[in-house]
């Protein structure tokens, strides 16, 4: 074999060498485009997971805060009117306590009123003895209608009448109009057993308040339409 044979040979092998790395460089490259795009790919899916989410949760945040905020404007819609109920219902009990003051008024109709009001409160003591109180300015009132309210509790119920102590300590009075801080009483009467035990409160405030209680139920549906 000549130089000319084995130049030829060697330019041969230099071409096929030449020609299997810029084959294995074309492998390299398409192989690192594919890894790289699965990469890519990957990594796109991933943040689009992410960001999706990231978008699930700041929306159910939002709802979250949504219905807190209608739940605490819901409370507070329903606090307004009870308040307002109870405004109305207040200012009922109250126009109704300013008229009890006008039963006293009519001394025949509040003297009738007054000895029924004793006779009830004995018939619901039946003690033998009973301390009373009364307003002061209704001392002489009461006085004057004690006998006959023994005589009626005893035609009611059969029995003796009860010895009853008025009570040198007064309920207080009513208020003037102009001051209505503190206690005080419409009228009426407070019963006791001589060991204080018993205590039966019937003043024209007393039963105004049971009254109310027992009404209020049907006042807040009237109320509410």
């Amino acid at each position: 074999m000549n130089d000319a044979d084995v130049s030829k040979q060697i330019q041969q092998m230099v071409r096929f060498i030449r020609q299997e790395a810029q084959e294995k460089a074309n492998e390299i490259s398409v192989s690192a485009e594919e890894e790289f795009n699965i990469e890519k790919l990957q990594l796109v899916e991933a943040e689009k997971k992410k960001v999706k989410q990231d978008y699930e949760r700041k929306t159910k945040q939002v709802e979250v805060r949504k219905k807190i905020e209608y739940s605490v404007q819901l409370n507070a819609a329903r606090i307004k009117v009870l308040q307002a109920q109870d405004d109305v219902v207040n200012d009922m009990k109250e126009t109704a306590r300013k008229e009890l003051l006008n039963i006293s008024a009519d001394k025949n109709a509040y003297k009738a009123l007054l000895k029924g009001l004793i006779v009830q409160g004995l018939v619901r003591l039946k003690e033998p003895s009973v301390l009373m109180r009364c307003r002061e300015m209704d001392s002489n009132l009461v006085n004057s209608i004690l006998e006959e309210a023994k005589r009626e509790y005893a035609k009611k119920t059969g029995g003796q009448a009860p010895s009853i102590i008025v009570d040198q300590v007064h309920l207080p009075p009513p208020h003037d109009g102009t001051n209505s801080i503190g206690p005080s009483c419409s009228g009426g009467v407070v019963l006791a057993s001589r060991d204080g035990k018993i205590v039966y409160e019937n003043t024209l405030d007393a039963r105004l308040d049971v009254i109310f209680r027992k009404k209020l139920p049907e006042i807040r549906k009237h109320l509410c339409g």
